[in-house]
């Protein structure tokens, strides 16, 4: 596996989006997440669950912008054994045609029998 098996996994992962069964195929059920809209470190799926229930539920709250696509820019990936990083912008672009919403984010990645999975997330909005 190399490198560019790394960002067929980034690539994969976002194209998954609004599929929660088949984004969190990605995912190890114990990773550990940094997002900029959680108080805290976020420790496993079921965290992560909960965060995007609350988002879910603000969403509800706030004016409808339309569809979003969602896809990471810039990516750049290494991997050292069983050890894989990702690095990426990801835009959120809207329907509406209103400012992206862009993201700085580092994953990095643990590869086993199942292939390469996320062990940790860090995405920070950019403002």
């Amino acid at each position: 596996m190399t490198t560019s098996d790394i960002a067929a996994v980034i690539t994969a992962m976002y194209r998954s989006l609004g599929d929660r069964p088949g984004f969190d195929a990605h995912l190890h059920p114990d990773l550990t997440m940094w997002e900029s809209d959680a108080p805290a470190l976020l420790h496993g799926l079921p965290a992560l669950d909960d965060l995007r229930d609350r988002r879910a539920a603000a969403r509800t709250s706030a004016p409808a912008r339309g569809a979003v696509t969602v896809a990471p820019e810039e990516l750049l990936t290494e991997a050292w054994g069983e050890t894989g990083l990702a690095r990426y912008l990801l835009r959120a672009r809207y329907a509406d045609g209103g400012r992206d919403d862009v993201f700085r984010v580092t994953d990095v990645l643990r590869r086993d029998e199942t292939g390469w999975r996320i062990v940790h997330h860090h995405a920070e909005e950019l403002s």
